[in-house]
C-alpha cells in the first residue's frame, strides 16, 4: 500500500515553495519522512486546471490536501484533473462537500447543533450578472417560520460567518423582527459577495462558555471552543479554536464520536462549545479537515503522522 503524500497550496509569489502559512505544516511532514507536492491555487480558481496541477508527479498515488479552503465545485474539478494524473485525493469530492457545507452535515448532527435553516442562492449565475442577490422578504419569512418564529439567530452561508461583523452582519436579536433580519442578511450577503458559499443560512443563536464567563457581548465572537480533528472516525488531535489559540478546552467527545463516524467522511474536525449553563458540549461546526485550520503553536506532528500511516 502506497503512503499518502500531502498537497499544500503554493506560495503565490514563489511557486516553487509552499505557501508561507502551510511551512510549517510541510516542514514537519518532511521531519516524519512524508512527501508533499504543490497545486496553484490561483490557477485553479481560474479553471486553468493543467497549470494548477503541473507540479503533481503523474502517478503519485494517494493524497491528502492541506490548504486554504476552495470552493466544492473547484475541488471537484481538482480531484478529477489529479485522478487523470493518477493521483487520487482521499477524500472524494462528495465527501469534501459533505464535511465543508453544512445542509451536507447538519441531518447527522441535527439535535446536537444549534437548529439551522438555509436557503440556497445561485451565486454564479448572479456574480456573472454583477451581484449577488439577497433573498427577498417571503423567502425570509419562510425560513424564520420553520426556525420557530422568533428569537434570537446568526446569519452565515454553508461555510462561514462575519462574526467580526457582528451587529452588522451576523447577529439577529430577534427573528420575529423581519426586516432586521432582511437587514442583517442583505448586508451579510453584500459583504460576501463572490465569496458567498452555496447560500444563506440561519442558525438559532445560543449562549457559549466564554473566555472570562458567560457574561459579556458579542456571543459566538468570545465564545471559547475546542476544534478536534477526526481520522477514520478517531479523534487524533485536540486543540483549541485557531480564533483563542490561548484558551485551551478539554471538550467531552462521547456524544460527538458516533455522530462524526455515522458522517462517515474521512477527515473532518469539529468545533465544539460547552453551554453557558453548564448544560453540556454543542457542535458549533463541522468542516473538511483538509482546510481547517490550526491554532498557532500547536503541535501538528501527530495529525500529520495518523495522515501519512492512513
Amino acid at each position: 500500500m502506497r503512503v499518502p503524500a500531502v498537497l499544500f497550496p503554493a506560495d503565490p509569489l514563489n511557486p516553487l515553495r509552499p505557501d508561507p502559512h502551510f511551512v510549517r505544516e510541510a516542514r514537519l511532514l518532511r521531519e516524519l519522512g512524508g512527501k508533499h507536492h504543490l497545486v496553484d491555487l490561483d490557477a485553479l480558481l481560474a479553471g486553468n486546471l493543467g497549470e494548477a496541477v503541473r507540479r503533481v508527479p503523474r502517478g503519485c498515488g494517494p493524497l491528502w490536501y492541506r490548504g486554504w479552503m476552495v470552493p466544492s465545485a473547484h475541488y471537484t474539478s481538482l480531484a478529477r484533473e489529479l485522478g487523470g494524473r493518477g493521483a487520487n485525493l482521499l477524500t472524494s469530492a462528495a465527501g469534501y462537500a459533505m464535511a465543508h457545507e453544512l445542509p451536507g452535515w447538519y441531518g447527522v448532527f441535527e439535535g446536537a447543533t444549534p437548529p439551522s435553516v438555509w436557503i440556497p442562492v445561485p451565486v454564479p449565475t448572479a456574480a456573472a450578472a454583477g451581484g449577488v442577490p439577497a433573498p427577498g422578504p417571503a423567502e425570509l419569512a419562510a425560513a424564520v417560520e420553520r426556525l420557530g418564529g422568533s428569537g434570537p439567530a446568526i446569519v452565515k452561508d454553508y461555510v462561514k460567518s462575519r462574526k467580526h461583523e457582528w451587529d452588522e452582519a451576523c447577529y439577529i436579536p430577534d427573528l420575529a423582527d423581519l426586516p432586521a433580519v432582511g437587514r442583517v442578511v442583505a448586508r451579510f450577503v453584500e459583504l460576501q459577495g463572490e465569496f458567498l458559499a452555496g447560500g444563506v443560512v440561519l442558525r438559532r443563536y445560543e449562549e457559549f462558555e466564554r473566555a472570562g464567563g458567560a457574561g459579556g457581548d458579542n456571543g459566538e465572537r468570545r465564545a471559547v471552543e475546542a476544534r478536534v480533528w477526526w481520522l477514520d472516525g478517531e479523534p487524533v488531535l485536540v486543540g483549541p479554536h485557531p480564533d483563542a489559540p490561548d484558551h485551551p478546552v478539554e471538550p467531552d467527545l462521547t456524544g460527538v464520536r458516533p455522530l462524526v463516524r455515522a458522517l462517515g467522511c474521512r477527515f473532518v474536525t469539529t468545533d465544539l462549545a460547552g453551554r453557558a449553563d453548564g448544560s453540556g458540549w454543542r457542535v458549533v461546526e463541522v468542516g473538511d479537515g483538509q482546510v481547517s485550520d490550526l491554532p498557532r503553536g500547536i503541535d501538528a506532528s501527530g495529525l500529520l503522522a495518523s495522515l501519512i500511516a492512513a
